[in-house]
């Protein structure tokens, strides 16, 4: 199996100071074998990612994404090689349906966060949803998953870290054991994977003050 940190944001998402060279470090101190940069709205934006690949090949795999920021939700791309500008604007589905077209894949991000909630069930063509996000509460990482069931489609992890400390968070544990750029999309595609939860994330949520304990 292998343990990929599916969403993460470095300085070139323009929300936060993070090095991308610092967000890998700390994925190859976790021992985690792949880390995903999905900058908000821009996948050139990741661009620098590019020199440390080759630098951290031994170590660990980085593949670049995007999260695109759709009218009522977040939903994270893989598989595109450009920033889709020309979507903007446009609904969920129509998204959702036209990067699958383009031959990527999209899944919904943290859905009853910021995103569409319960309304994920009328999206058609659905592949996968975010269930475990490190940002989330237990709460509404818990209807994720559930929304994952009843849906009958598989969900992944990620920690959407935006800063070194808090990757690791949640992660996508894969069965398969090669997982590159290049075929990312089909084993997304192929059901294979489960999001799973670290104990930092855990001991978070249990501190006093916690909006929500880990058994609500």
């Amino acid at each position: 199996m292998k343990k990929f940190d599916m969403h993460n944001h470095s300085k070139y998402s323009f929300d936060n100071d993070a090095e991308p060279e610092e967000m890998i470090l700390a994925a190859i101190g976790l021992g985690l074998d792949g880390i995903a940069f999905t900058e908000h709205d821009t996948y050139e934006g990741s661009e620098p990612v590019e020199r440390l690949k080759e630098k951290y090949a031994k170590y660990i795999t980085i593949l670049r994404g995007m999260e695109f920021s759709a009218p009522s939700s977040h939903i994270l791309v893989y598989g595109i090689k450009e920033d889709l500008r020309s979507l903007d604007g446009i609904s969920e589905a129509a998204f959702i349906e036209e990067v699958h077209r383009l031959g990527g894949i999209a899944i919904p991000a943290h859905p009853f966060r910021v995103g569409l909630g319960y309304s994920l069930a009328d999206i058609k063509g659905l592949t996968a949803i975010e269930g475990m996000n490190g940002h989330n509460s237990p709460k509404e990482n818990r209807l994720a998953v559930d929304m994952a069931a009843k849906l009958s489609v598989p969900f992944i992890g990620g920690s959407d870290a935006h800063e070194p400390e808090r990757v690791g968070f949640c992660y996508t544990e894969f069965l398969d054991d090669n997982i590159t750029e290049e075929n990312i999309v089909e084993i997304l595609k192929s059901g294979k994977y489960i999001g799973r939860v670290s104990g930092n994330y855990r001991e978070l949520w249990a501190l006093p003050g916690s909006h929500f304990l880990l058994s609500s």
